[in-house]
């Protein structure tokens, strides 16, 4: 029998998909799901590449599995997330029913694993989802704020340059 896989394990993978993201210049979030020790889905973020809002790596993932596992419910799986889901990614663990959300970052902006809020074990709701976070917490962090570090640098570098051509 093959031995499980372990959480760091998985986010390595997903941190394989954050990096997708970058090349396409989205905010470099990346997300798998797995079942059973197995890859079933993976996403990354691509809301500015479709314009899409939704298209947050999570609800990527999240959706590819339903179409493999050939059900909206993904009983007994496991969402590995680069960066703590926002509430839209929340609420959507919650309605497809995964068991256990594993994330790298926290997000002290939009955050509802824990950070502002934690819509994933919310009692009212019909469904609780079991929550690890920190998990390569430093590398995940390190490649969201370099992207933020690059893009702020070029937006700098932009200004700087316009402003030298109204000078001319």
């Amino acid at each position: 029998m093959t031995e499980p896989f372990d959480d760091q394990y998985w986010m390595e993978q997903a941190l394989v998909y954050a990096k997708q993201a970058e090349q396409l210049d989205e905010i470099p979030v990346g997300a798998i799901i797995v079942k059973n020790n197995q890859l079933i889905s993976a996403g990354y973020n691509r809301s500015i590449t479709d314009n899409d809002p939704s298209a947050h790596a999570e609800m990527i993932a999240v959706r590819e599995a339903g179409k493999v596992l050939n059900n909206y419910r993904l009983i007994d799986c496991t969402l590995y997330v680069t960066l703590e889901p926002c509430s839209m990614c929340a609420g959507l663990l919650v309605h497809s029913r995964i068991k256990r959300l594993v994330f790298g970052a926290a997000d002290a902006k939009t955050g509802s694993a824990g950070s502002i809020m934690n819509l994933l074990q919310e009692p009212r709701l019909n469904h609780q989802v079991e929550i690890t976070g920190g998990v390569l917490e430093t590398q995940c962090a390190e490649t969201i704020s370099s992207f933020f570090k690059r893009r702020r640098a070029q937006i700098k570098a932009a200004k700087l340059a316009a402003r030298n051509l109204n000078n001319d």
